[in-house]
């Protein structure tokens, strides 16, 4: 029998670890930033780019869902559980769905605000989504340990 999961298996406990994800708090700290971020370049000195402005935003909002979800291992029903610590096992496995997220929600505020077109604006998305991708995967590397009293002995 194969034990190694396939890509639409990885996709699914990637869903299920981000089911229990602090959703709104991740909204209201993406928008906020996106907000300051822009604001700020409205009062200061210089240009304010509302494109990098809803970029950060979309990050964050991704990052926050991502490591909220994770943070918390033992929490949630069983499957939420075990595919949290699938996630925690894999982290750079399960970083790459956030990281393809926030990419793919990047690359029509890319495409639409910044001019630069199709590749562009695919480029700008994915430059994006590799910074998501990295921070993600390191910070739940850093969980790791959070995990390891759930699993069981000898494991």
């Amino acid at each position: 029998m194969n034990d190694e999961l396939t890509r639409r298996d990885e996709m699914s406990l990637a869903g299920a670890a981000l089911r229990g994800a602090p959703w709104k708090a991740a909204a209201a700290t993406g928008g906020a930033v996106a907000a300051v971020s822009f604001g700020m370049g409205v009062i200061l000195p210089g240009n304010a780019d509302l494109t990098w402005a809803l970029s950060l935003g979309i990050g964050l909002f991704t990052l926050i869902a991502a490591i909220g979800s994770v943070a918390k291992p033992n929490t949630g029903d069983r499957v939420t559980r075990q595919a949290r610590l699938w996630a925690l096992r894999r982290p750079w496995r399960f970083s790459l769905y956030p990281a393809l997220g926030a990419a793919a929600l990047m690359y029509p505020v890319q495409l639409v605000l910044d001019g630069e077109g199709m590749f562009g604006a695919a480029l700008d998305a994915l430059q994006g989504g590799v910074v998501v991708y990295l921070i993600t995967a390191i910070l739940a590397l850093s969980f790791r340990g959070r995990g390891q009293s759930s699993l069981p002995h000898g494991h």
